[in-house]
């Protein structure tokens, strides 16, 4: 598939069939997503891939899905984890010079920021593979139990989940936030040169 379709018909996909989908696939996706930007190459990524029972676990381990119940067939459930520790350690390295580990030297959580265009990543090779994928939240009384359930190190924040499989949606689904709102003109988001 051409990129520009790949961006065009990247949306969230809230209904999924039970049809599965192939190791290699998933592989792919996941190869991809460790594909992303990485401030000094610190890679501080992770990523747990769940099937079957070990969705079930995921679910039973949440106290709020952050999402619509129909999320939970898809077959195929990646909870993405940013480690600032990669960070505050690769940036403490000698060719990089901060060797006091301090936050306050970010302006913003790069952590967060690369985990999230990783993500973009996993959304749009699952595009790219003729799936459908939704990325929701995980709320922040979730994370210590989710870590727990799956034996995930304390330093690892879940900064989210992908569910991803083949959509069982015609078009965007009733009610979905494109269905009631509209895309922001380019020129009121985009500025060349000056605001």
């Amino acid at each position: 598939m051409e990129f520009q379709d790949v961006v065009r018909r990247r949306r969230m996909v809230r209904e999924f069939t039970d049809e599965p989908v192939p190791d290699e696939t998933v592989r792919r996706i996941m190869r991809n997503a460790l594909r992303g930007p990485s401030a000094g190459y610190s890679q501080g990524q992770a990523f747990l891939v769940l099937r079957g029972e070990e969705q079930e676990r995921f679910y039973e381990s949440i106290s709020h899905l952050w999402a619509v119940d129909t999320v939970k067939t898809a077959p195929v459930l990646v909870i993405a984890f940013a480690v600032k520790d990669a960070y505050l350690d690769r940036y403490a390295e000698p060719d990089k010079g901060w060797t006091d580990r301090s936050e306050d030297h970010w302006p913003v959580p790069y952590w967060y920021i690369d985990t999230g265009m990783a993500v973009l990543l996993v959304l749009q090779t699952a595009v790219d593979e003729g799936l459908g994928a939704v990325y929701f939240g995980i709320g922040a009384d979730d994370f210590d139990p989710v870590r727990a359930e799956f034996g995930v190190p304390a330093s690892h924040v879940p900064v989210g989940a992908v569910a991803i499989g083949h959509s069982a949606e015609e078009d965007v689904t009733e009610g979905a936030s494109p269905r009631t709102r509209k895309r922001r003109p380019f020129e009121e988001a985009v500025h060349f040169g000056q605001w």
